[in-house]
């Protein structure tokens, strides 16, 4: 195991440091409740967004935290849900009176936790909206779920609904905008090889040469199959059709296409598979009118990328293209 760190017991804490150190102006850091918070918050009538999950998939989520994102993330530890108490304490620290939307991955253990967060919540008189992200087609049930993963359309929820929220919406509103992003994008990844979680020293499983890795999840899950590498042509028909197949977007649709690298792709792959991305949804019928390319949710070093499409209106476009000023994602502001 080759990286970067002192104790493999404190990569996360150390890292959330790190980030605070790095983004002053943005948020802060609270290491005795371990979560991320906008430095500005709590903001009074404004409604509050929290997201959270194991670390591990940086920028995901402490980087998505500032203006129009996130008012705070609660970051587990590498491939661990957060406790309660993490997502208690976010919420209240962000609650400014107008209600708090937690915008939750499908995964068991981040579903149990963050309801008992919020039962807690309400517990203390603080309105709660929990919506469960869960975009990824590759398989229904994985060794971390009951139902479909949640995956890449967790950052544009983040970012539309930020954006809402940014603009003075209501709780109902805005929530309705998180059910909106999930309910019109799919997503499906594929890998090149797996990753080495710190305190395991190992990779999570083994890929031989020459071998692909179809449909896996954030955390190394096992995908669909596994199938010999082809071009990047036949691996992006791959990833579009299922998307496609599952979302059905018709002719003529303006949709977002997200390409994500999963931490161990270097861009101009990641471009490649872009191009081809772009020119296939425009084969079937559907304009890219925006995208995102880059590391936004990653798993460790992997290597290997994922396919988020997201079906817009005029709505989503709009608060898309609203400013955003976070440490991973900034344009307008």
């Amino acid at each position: 195991m080759r990286k970067f760190m002192n104790d493999p017991a404190n990569v996360v804490k150390e890292s959330l440091a790190g980030l605070a150190a790095a983004h002053p102006n943005l948020l802060r850091y609270d290491s005795a409740a371990q979560i991320v918070v906008r430095k500005d918050a709590p903001k009074q009538g404004k409604v509050a967004l929290i997201s959270g999950g194991g670390s591990g998939h940086e920028p995901l989520h402490g980087g998505f935290v500032g203006l129009g994102m996130l008012d705070a993330a609660c970051p587990g530890e590498v491939f661990t849900s957060p406790v309660p108490d993490q997502m208690l304490a976010a919420t209240k620290a962000v609650d400014g009176g107008a209600g708090v939307v937690h915008i939750v991955k499908n995964y068991t253990g981040d579903v149990m936790n963050f309801k008992m967060a919020a039962e807690d919540a309400a517990d203390d008189g603080i309105k709660v909206s929990a919506i469960v992200i869960d975009d990824d087609v590759a398989v229904q049930d994985s060794l971390y779920t009951a139902g479909r993963r949640g995956v890449g359309a967790t950052v544009l929820a983040e970012k539309i609904a930020g954006a809402a929220a940014e603009s003075g919406a209501d709780l109902t509103t805005v929530s309705d905008t998180v059910k909106r992003v999930n309910e019109r994008a799919r997503s499906f990844g594929v890998a090149l090889s797996s990753c080495i979680p710190p305190a395991a020293g190992k990779p999570i499983f083994d890929l031989p040469e020459g071998e692909i890795e179809l449909g896996i999840g954030i955390h190394g899950e096992p995908g669909r199959r596994r199938a010999q590498l082809g071009s990047a042509a036949e691996v992006v028909d791959v990833m579009v059709e299922a998307v496609m197949s599952d979302l059905k977007p018709s002719r003529g649709s303006q949709v977002l296409a997200f390409v994500n690298g999963m931490g161990g792709t270097p861009l101009i792959e990641l471009y490649l598979l872009y191009a081809e991305v772009d020119r296939k949804l425009r084969a079937a019928g559907v304009e890219p009118v925006r995208n995102l390319i880059g590391d936004y949710i990653t798993s460790l070093e992997m290597a290997g990328a994922s396919l988020t499409v997201l079906h817009l209106d005029d709505d989503l476009l709009r608060l898309w293209d609203a400013p955003v000023h976070t440490p991973g994602l900034r344009w307008g502001a």
